[in-house]
């Protein structure tokens, strides 16, 4: 299960809820396997986020509503995917 929508959108909401410093410090390879452990909370999470169809004021509302730790994952998440984006970006 992917984030769908407008990335930035996403960022920005983890932004304000303050979620996107933390994680940039911690481990993570530790935080990818604690999140395949609990897949089941992480996708349905990505289904609640990707339903906000990058309404920032939702987003944020719904991420500030989620466990920390879910938060961290989903943080993550657009943290690889903007890396992946980026390098996609810079083999053209």
């Amino acid at each position: 299960m992917f984030l769908q929508g407008d990335l930035q959108a996403m960022f920005d909401a983890l932004y304000v809820v303050g979620a996107i410093d933390p994680v940039l410090k911690m481990d993570w390879e530790k935080v990818t396997k604690e999140m395949h452990s609990q897949a089941i909370v992480v996708h349905q999470a990505f289904q609640d986020l990707n339903q906000c169809s990058g309404d920032r004021g939702q987003l944020i509302k719904k991420l500030s509503l989620m466990d920390t730790k879910i938060v961290s994952y989903v943080a993550l998440e657009v943290a690889r995917e903007f890396c992946e984006f980026q390098d996609r970006r810079s083999l053209h």
